[in-house]
């Protein structure tokens, strides 16, 4: 089905998004059973998240902390007392027929995140947060044509539902809103960020009003969305679905939909839930949760250095270029390595650009986990050989790849190859007299001026040395030689 097109001239679209971050805890939010992925179904499950009669729920208290920290990241005001609410609906993967979360009084409020604006250079766009607060989740249903089963292993994982005000008004700022968010969670140690797994989850509001109105549209949830290409094209499908009903004379109907990728178009799920549709009431088996002030500090006194505050240190503290801090801040992983590895040679340009034209076509990233097959030490000491004129930085190509994998020092492998650079100025020296010999035309050709065949003979020199001349001490050699 062709997308149908919008007139931007008419309609503006108003995007909030809700995002579901599941908490880096070794346990779920009420019980002890283990959150680890990828375990066979309902392995990893007790009467506690099984819904059964008589077993009580426990909170635990890493959850606690993690979607503190989480709130702080995201600049959002701490309630000191906080309550827990039964948010009641009945369906196949949701034992006890309600779900743990928070409703009208929610760990934090009133937040923001700063994004970068997709297509305008050094714009950013403050996006309002309205809520982060505390869930747990439900469990997976899995269909196989007509039969469908439930895994309840998620049943229970700790998460912070993190609800944005509607300030989004394209595709593309969704997309960048999100990548930011999930940037923001993993580098604050809140979060893995993997969707693949499931633990970073987004539900999509999208609306479209008159331009230059104030009030908003009626808006459509867009659900099934898990991945960041997904979100975009599912939020310009919805954005071109909603412009062609307006301008049909149509009535958008509130409604929630689900996003088909294969397709690359969305249906129809159900009407749109209300608040009062849960019946929401608070949890008569969890006690409000309070905030003590030595809590609260002592979760603030470890917050992590976040994304957009690390690029700016590095542009402007390191010398950086905005785009190699972009890159070098992609991965918490990646960040700390290039820092320490930056910290152990002490020229911070340097070891970004190796960083990014050699390591980084070897880095695999998994969440939170980052496979970087050297060490921080190991490019340190092979950018000082560099330095030092031992080895050419072509040099230290080969030398690094030689290191991948391993645990040997730069040192052992130019060794091994045998690529210590002759800087012996009588060694140098005779091999540039052979040169000069062997070439009259362009050695007098380079003392009447033309500097270009300078590269000629520093080439000829390292061809009859293999290579293995200091490059510096050749030039400087040629030029006294020459009389330059």
């Amino acid at each position: 089905m062709p997308t149908p097109s919008l007139s931007q001239r008419r309609y503006e679209a108003v995007i909030g998004l809700e995002v579901h971050a599941q908490l880096r805890t070794r346990t779920k939010a009420f019980c002890g059973c283990l959150t680890a992925y990828g375990a066979p179904p309902n392995t990893q499950v007790c009467p506690v998240c099984l819904g059964l009669p008589g077993a009580l729920p426990v909170l635990n208290g890493e959850a606690v902390r993690l979607a503190v920290r989480a709130a702080l990241a995201l600049s959002c005001g701490l309630r000191t007392t906080s309550r827990f609410a039964r948010k009641n609906y009945f369906y196949p993967d949701l034992p006890k027929g309600y779900q743990i979360s928070q409703y009208d009084e929610p760990l934090s409020d009133r937040g923001h995140l700063v994004i970068d604006l997709p297509g305008a250079p050094g714009a950013t766009r403050r996006v309002g947060i309205t809520r982060v607060h505390m869930e747990e989740d439900a469990g997976k249903s899995v269909h196989h044509a007509e039969v469908s089963v439930v895994d309840l292993n998620r049943s229970g994982v700790p998460l912070v539902e993190i609800v944005g005000d509607p300030d989004l008004r394209s595709a593309a700022e969704a997309a960048e809103y999100l990548r930011t968010l999930r940037d923001v969670l993993m580098f604050a140690g809140v979060s893995d960020g993997n969707l693949e797994e499931g633990s970073f989850r987004c539900d999509a509001n999208v609306s479209l009003r008159p331009e230059g109105e104030a009030r908003l549209g009626t808006r459509v949830e867009l659900k099934n969305i898990n991945s960041f290409r997904f979100v975009e094209k599912a939020i310009g499908h919805e954005i071109a679905r909603q412009g062609a009903v307006l301008e049909g004379g149509g009535r958008v109907v509130q409604e929630t939909r689900g996003w088909n990728d294969k397709e690359g178009t969305s249906a129809s799920l159900r009407s749109k839930e209300e608040a009062q549709d849960y019946r929401y009431f608070p949890d008569p088996d969890l006690p409000p949760l309070v905030l003590g002030e030595a809590f609260v500090a002592s979760v603030q006194a470890t917050q992590p250095e976040l994304p957009r505050a690390k690029r700016e240190r590095f542009t402007a503290g390191m010398g950086l270029s905005p785009y190699a801090a972009q890159v070098l801040t992609a991965h918490p992983r990646l960040a700390a390595f290039f820092e320490e590895a930056a910290t152990l040679h002490g020229q911070a340009v340097k070891v970004a650009n190796f960083v990014q034209s050699e390591v980084l076509r070897d880095v695999v990233t998994h969440g939170l986990h980052a496979r970087i097959p050297v060490s921080p030490r190991q490019v340190a000491e092979l950018l000082k050989l560099v330095d030092a004129g031992v080895i050419s930085g072509k040099q230290a190509k080969g030398v690094y790849a030689r290191m991948v994998g391993t645990d040997r020092t730069p040192e052992q492998v130019v060794a091994e190859l045998g690529l210590a650079q002759v800087s012996d100025v009588g060694a140098i020296e005779a091999a540039c007299r052979r040169v000069i010999d062997d070439n009259p035309r362009q050695a007098e050709a380079l003392r009447a001026g033309k500097a270009s065949l300078m590269g000629f003979l520093v080439g000829q020199v390292m061809k009859q040395t293999q290579g293995s001349a200091n490059p510096r001490l050749v030039n400087d050699v040629l030029g006294r030689l020459l009389g330059l």
